[in-house]
C-alpha cells in the first residue's frame, strides 16, 4: 500500500511538471456523458471540459491500467470486465487518471471509458455473508426483487433521494444508495 501511494506520488509530481511546461491542448470529448460541472462542488476537466471527479465506466473487455498518461507507460493492471464501474479524478490530454472500488488508481486512454453508469453492490462487504436487496420500489417496504452478493455489477438507470433505479441480470429494481460503489452520496441524475 506504501509502494502504490509513493509510486503515485511519484507519478503525480512528474505529470505536475510537465502539465506546467505545456500549454493547454483541447482534446475531442470521449464517449463520456456529459455533465455540468460545478455542482456539488465540482471543477470542470481541463481537456473534456466534464466533471471532476466523475463515475465512467470501463468501455472494452481489455483496458490497461498504466502508471502514467501515455502507451510508454508500464501497465499495472489489466481489466477483463467490460461494464466495471471507475472514478475520473484527473485528466491529462487524451488520458483519464481512475480509481477503481478497491482504490487502485492509474490512467486508462480516453476512448476505453464510458459514460454509461454502473455500481458495484458493496465491494466492502466482499467474503462476509451479507447481502444487497433489490426493492419494487424506492422504499425498504417493497417487495424484494432479488438479493445481490458483494461485488455484483449493476447497470444504474437513475439516483435520487437516496435510492437508486438498477438493473442486475435481466432485473429491474431499487437499492440503497449507500450500498452500491459508482455514485456519489445524494447525487441525483
Amino acid at each position: 500500500m506504501l509502494r502504490r501511494l509513493l509510486l503515485s506520488v511519484a507519478t503525480a509530481a512528474c505529470l505536475a511538471g510537465s502539465l506546467m511546461s505545456a500549454g493547454a491542448v483541447e482534446a475531442d470529448p470521449e464517449s463520456e456523458q456529459p455533465g455540468e460541472a460545478g455542482e456539488a462542488g465540482e471543477a470542470a476537466g481541463t481537456y473534456s471540459k466534464l466533471p471532476l471527479p466523475r463515475f465512467v465506466s470501463l468501455k472494452s473487455a481489455r483496458v490497461n491500467l498504466r502508471v502514467g498518461p501515455g502507451k510508454d507507460y508500464a501497465v499495472s493492471w489489466l481489466y477483463l470486465k467490460p461494464g466495471l464501474p471507475v472514478e475520473v479524478v484527473q485528466e491529462y490530454e487524451l488520458w483519464r487518471r481512475v480509481r477503481d472500488s478497491e482504490g487502485s488508481e492509474g490512467w486508462v486512454y480516453h476512448s476505453l471509458l464510458s459514460g454509461e453508469r454502473t455500481a458495484i453492490a458493496a465491494p466492502w462487504l466482499a467474503g462476509k455473508s451479507a447481502t444487497v436487496d433489490l426493492r419494487r420500489s424506492a422504499s425498504d417496504d417493497s417487495g424484494l426483487v432479488a438479493r445481490m452478493e458483494p461485488g455484483v455489477v449493476t447497470k444504474v438507470k437513475e439516483c435520487g433521494l437516496g435510492w437508486c433505479e438498477v438493473e442486475v441480470a435481466n432485473r429491474d429494481g431499487y437499492v440503497r444508495q449507500h450500498e452500491i460503489w459508482g455514485v456519489y452520496p445524494d447525487e441525483r441524475f
